[in-house]
């Protein structure tokens, strides 16, 4: 069995390290220039052609980038990359699955009492909902 690290070392991988260590640069090199709090929220993906790509993770902070375009050209070129426009691409992340929510239930107590209350304003919508209310928490 050949070892990890020959593996890796095949020419067929060469793209493909060529590839990560390209979006590492871009990536250190968005992180430099990004106000921190935009950072956060969308990352590097290439610098190509005289474009550095950036990917959003949301509409809102795709904005919020392009008001920053001027200013992050001229951080660019500081950094002395030779970058004319920075393309913006908006990659929304799927959501989790939500926590099922616990269904909290009335103490006997509060049921005693909603039955009570239920019974002294019968007839009315009101008296009903209540009456419907204590009966679930059975």
């Amino acid at each position: 069995m050949q070892r990890f690290n020959t593996l890796l070392n095949q020419p067929e991988l060469g793209a493909l390290k060529e590839r990560t260590h390209n979006i590492q640069v871009a990536q250190k090199i968005w992180e430099a220039i990004a106000p921190e709090n935009l950072a956060k929220f969308s990352h590097a993906s290439s610098i190509k052609n005289g474009q550095f790509t950036v990917i959003a993770d949301n509409n809102a902070v795709a904005a919020k980038i392009k008001l920053f375009i001027p200013s992050l050209l001229i951080k660019l070129e500081k950094q002395e990359c030779e970058v004319t426009a920075i393309r913006l691409k908006v990659q929304v992340k799927s959501t989790p699955q939500s926590k099922q929510k616990t269904l909290k239930k009335l103490s006997p107590h509060a049921a005693k009492n909603l039955n009570l209350l239920a019974e002294k304003i019968s007839g009315t919508s009101l008296g009903d909902a209540l009456a419907r209310l204590a009966k679930k928490a059975d």
